[in-house]
């Protein structure tokens, strides 16, 4: 008994001393990879003087002109050059730990503690941007590995298109089948489309009997549900001359794309739609921002502007992910490696962003056209992201909500104190009994400088695809 209950003390501390130790940290790249890049850059930098030399000392009398445009020319490319090789000397990846993440803010038994996440989508024209491509981004999103009383979707749809929220209404029943079954057997990726399209052996690491038929079940739900898609784009087509109808006959406000008010509907969160087993389901909310004549609306920008007010009137949580409505998550730990920077004790707080890393699907074995960025996102923004941070690319990206706004979001008031401040704090006030509002001493806050971090992980590791 006592060797037990020394064991089990030793194991208790060891948790303790994990869940206190950082969330992430930077791995820096080998030097036996990166020094004999360096040899070449210092190479080339040490012919590139030598050539300026030979230039300058040798000028061409006979065509003067010609000969100072061509060396001004030659030595813009050649700052333009080293300038570019900054990025590229110091590159580092990072490394998460969701085990302590889980330790600190996510235990088992008890109330997670995770920071709540809102995902922003945005789409216009779903003549150019396939409903079916958007429903497998936003069925993604909804069976990300996190609680689900802390994720929300919003889809912009700054085309007010009928098609489109129908789609999202087709979209958020199929998610009550889908969303069990992709944690039930813990899929990747979960988006139906590429899901069934993977040339792999699915069954490698299943274990449950029933993963086959259920599979070839789910396999048939998503076929139908595409043929139900489908139907909707079809109908689409055909516009009547007085406009579309809503079911209870009074005219689809977005009838007139460039003069319509606002629409916010949703669709499920807070017990409104359970799941097949009786679970509660993330928040979908279909947004459509008013729109009149005679106003700019700033196309994109403007629409992730109105998502970030409405998801502050719904939710208002302190983080949020933007997608394009055909990147996917293709890892459905990305938001729970997101959360190792932004919750992480020692450095979260003076985290802007996260930006992942984009990936694309049917490239040719020899991504003859650069598809994959490899350049960019490999090299060059963990490089950036080595000397002050990577750039924000559009999609893919972990925002603060505190670095949009400028201050942190409202929090909930507490209760007031049986205490005033009309006395030293250790005496209570006689005459107030509490009904005395205390007052606050104002301050100004104290800006800190925000760091930008570039998150790369292993193929299938980055949330946006």
């Amino acid at each position: 008994d006592v060797h037990f209950a020394k064991t089990w003390k030793q194991t208790g501390e060891f948790i303790m001393d994990e869940a206190r130790q950082p969330l992430s940290r930077k791995v820096p790249i080998p030097s036996s990879l990166i020094n004999p890049y360096r040899m070449i850059i210092v190479i080339r930098l040490v012919i590139v003087c030598l050539f300026f030399h030979y230039r300058v000392m040798h000028p061409v009398h006979d065509a003067f002109v010609l000969w100072l445009i061509s060396v001004i020319c030659e030595i813009w490319f050649a700052m333009s050059w080293i300038l570019d090789q900054f990025p590229k000397w110091f590159p580092i990846e990072r490394e998460t730990y969701l085990d302590r993440l889980t330790l600190r803010f996510d235990k088992e038994g008890q109330p997670s503690q995770l920071a709540p996440v809102d995902f922003f989508v945005s789409t216009v024209d779903p003549a150019k941007e396939p409903p079916l491509v958007t429903a497998n981004t936003i069925l993604s999103i909804l069976a990300v590995d996190y609680p689900v009383d802390k994720l929300s979707c919003y889809v912009s749809d700054d085309g007010a298109a009928m098609l489109t929220f129908e789609g999202l209404s087709e979209t958020s029943e199929f998610a009550k089948k889908w969303v069990p079954f992709c944690k039930k057997y813990s899929i990747e990726p979960r988006a139906p489309e590429w899901y069934f399209q993977q040339k792999i052996d699915y069954l490698k690491d299943k274990v449950v009997p029933n993963f086959v038929r259920d599979r070839r079940a789910m396999k048939r739900e998503y076929e139908e549900f595409k043929i139900r898609i489908n139907a909707l784009v079809a109908k689409a087509q055909k516009v009547p001359e007085e406009g579309w109808t809503m079911q209870d006959g009074t005219p689809w406000p977005g009838n007139n794309v460039r003069d319509h008010p606002g629409m916010i509907q949703v669709f499920l969160g807070q017990s409104g739609g359970l799941d097949v087993e009786g679970n509660e389901l993330p928040r979908l909310v279909y947004v459509s921002r008013e729109k009149r004549p005679g106003y700019n609306h700033h196309k994109k920008a403007g629409a992730m502007n109105a998502l970030v007010r409405v998801s502050a009137v719904l939710t208002n949580a302190p983080y949020m992910l933007n997608l394009d409505c055909d990147h996917y998550v293709n890892n459905s730990k990305a938001v729970k490696e997101a959360m190792c920077f932004m919750m992480d004790p020692l450095v979260g707080k003076k985290v802007c962003y996260v930006q992942f890393p984009q990936r694309f699907d049917s490239i040719d074995r020899h991504d003859r056209y650069a598809n994959k960025n490899v350049v960019f996102f490999d090299i060059n923004m963990k490089g950036l992201d080595g000397i002050q941070g990577p750039i924000y690319v559009g999609t893919g990206c972990v925002f603060r909500r505190q670095a949009l706004y400028g201050y942190d979001a409202p929090k909930t008031k507490k209760p007031p104190s049986r205490t005033c401040n009309c006395w030293p704090k250790w005496c209570v006030c006689c005459f107030c009994f509490g009904n005395r509002k205390n007052k606050k001493k104002v301050t100004k806050p104290k800006t800190e400088k925000k760091k930008r971090l570039f998150f790369k992980k292993e193929e299938n590791q980055s949330p946006a695809s």
